[in-house]
């Protein structure tokens, strides 16, 4: 899953960030409204939490902006504000959740994860292909019935191959979903984490390389 921070607090900010990378999930952050516009301009977000009073560009117009827009990621909406004619504004103007400042990290968390679900096609909660048992709740991951401990990396590359149900899934499609913007788009940091990735499941490999397209579990 990758998630868009739109938040002017940049402690806060980089606070969400770092607990929600601590999850499995590609991050990015910006701080104002207009540099929101841009990401959600060039990349593909599943999730954007998104503070309200948004330097810039107001957070209203980001929020409607994405909504006109016709994009699939959803719009958690965070504010300051506790009354109730400002939650329901909020929500129509097209957020798809609302959360008040201050708010429980792990709520967040587990808000984020269900809009995620909401943005992609309905999947089952536990993932299973070619003997492999991948649960993104606990983010457990079993072999044959064999614990795998995964890096995070690797985590989010083999639920992103599961999710393909047997489709290919080229490098970039998984730079963009498991890395966030920061990452050099030339960099062999796939391949790398995937020669880690076949290592840790072990023989047979599962993990098939589709040459000039990709990769994918059959």
């Amino acid at each position: 899953m990758r998630v868009l921070i739109a938040e002017d607090e940049r402690m806060l900010a980089d606070s969400i960030a770092e607990g929600l990378r601590a999850e499995a999930l590609a991050v990015d952050v910006v701080y104002d409204g207009d540099a929101a516009l841009e990401y959600l301009g060039v990349n593909d977000y599943d999730v954007l939490v998104l503070d309200r009073d948004l330097p810039v560009v107001h957070g209203d117009d980001v929020c409607q902006a994405v909504v006109e827009s016709g994009a699939h990621v959803r719009v958690i909406m965070l504010t300051a504000s506790v009354t109730v004619p400002a939650r329901v504004e909020g929500l129509r103007l097209g957020a798809d959740d609302y959360l008040t400042k201050p708010f429980a990290f792990e709520e967040l968390v587990a808000r984020v994860h269900a809009l995620g679900r909401r943005a992609r096609p309905a999947a089952p909660p536990t993932l299973e292909r070619a003997g492999i048992k991948l649960d993104p709740a606990r983010r457990e991951v079993y072999r044959e019935g064999r614990y795998v401990q995964l890096a995070r990396k690797e985590f989010g590359l083999l639920a992103e191959l599961m999710r393909a149900d047997g489709e290919v899934v080229s490098a970039e499609q998984l730079l963009e979903k498991v890395w966030d913007a920061h990452t050099d788009p030339f960099t062999n940091t796939v391949r790398v984490t995937l020669m880690k990735l076949r290592r840790k499941l072990g023989d047979p490999p599962v993990i098939e390389t589709v040459p000039g397209v990709g990769y994918r579990i059959p």
